[in-house]
């Protein structure tokens, strides 16, 4: 899926926290988007994602216009994001989680949910199964039944990317994904995430960990007070005196 940002701006009490923004992101790739706290990635993902309205400017997914589209609108069409702050159930099971994910794409209506059609317990069933597999794509298999409030900080992590994958996403917001996990963790997550992509998904996260960042990015874009600042591939912008005056250093 083709993300196009086009003179995106958004600004709160007269500071600009995203100020005419412009990128593009190919079908497939890793695109990172970095920058100091400040610069406006967050805002920039909220916007993307339909939290919040642009003052002015588009965005695009596969040449369709999307701005102003709610969060719901915008994951039926295959926009799906985790947030830094997780957004796990955690007085269900790592499996109904992720079939939390899947209702997108399940039967509903009132009737079958009545009448207990066999429709609808195909789907529930065929439901559970899905998700056991995205557990086990993700690393989680091991907590299939497991309370989500059982789980380690690093597998409630991929657990919130199972869950936003249930919905069959053609592009994936990864805002922070690395924050808070240890060395070994944030290793798995990385070949997590190359695993998406692999499969076709577009991945567009916003992340603090360079290591990981430089190693997994095809295009990275860096911001500063919501402008861009540089973009290009990870050896483009490290090598960029302006990025390393403003945010990497000597």
């Amino acid at each position: 899926m083709r993300l196009e940002v086009k003179g995106l701006s958004k600004a709160f009490g007269g500071v600009h926290a995203v100020d005419e923004l412009d990128f593009t992101v190919e079908p497939g790739q890793i695109y990172a988007v970095i920058g100091p706290n400040g610069a406006g990635k967050t805002t920039l993902f909220n916007l993307i994602s339909g939290i919040y309205r642009p003052d002015c400017g588009e965005i695009r997914l596969n040449d369709e216009r999307v701005t102003n589209l709610p969060p719901e609108q915008l994951a039926a069409r295959g926009m799906l994001r985790t947030f830094q702050h997780m957004q796990v159930c955690m007085n269900m099971s790592a499996l109904e989680n992720v079939m939390l994910g899947r209702h997108l794409h399940t039967v509903r209506g009132f009737w079958s949910a009545l009448l207990r059609l066999p429709q609808l317990r195909r789907s529930e069933q065929a439901c559970r199964e899905q998700a056991a597999e995205l557990l086990e794509f993700v690393g989680c298999h091991d907590y299939l039944e497991s309370a989500a409030s059982a789980l380690p900080y690093g597998a409630l992590k991929r657990l919130e990317i199972a869950r936003a994958l249930a919905a069959k996403p053609g592009i994936l917001l990864l805002d922070e994904p690395a924050a808070g996990l240890n060395t070994t963790e944030t290793a798995a997550l990385e070949r997590l995430i190359a695993s998406i992509a692999a499969d076709g998904i577009t991945v567009v996260l916003v992340e603090h960990d360079m290591k990981l960042v430089m190693s997994i990015s095809e295009q990275v874009l860096v911001l500063d007070y919501g402008r861009r600042l540089a973009v290009g591939t990870p050896t483009e912008v490290r090598q960029n005196p302006d990025v390393i005056a403003a945010y990497l250093g000597g």
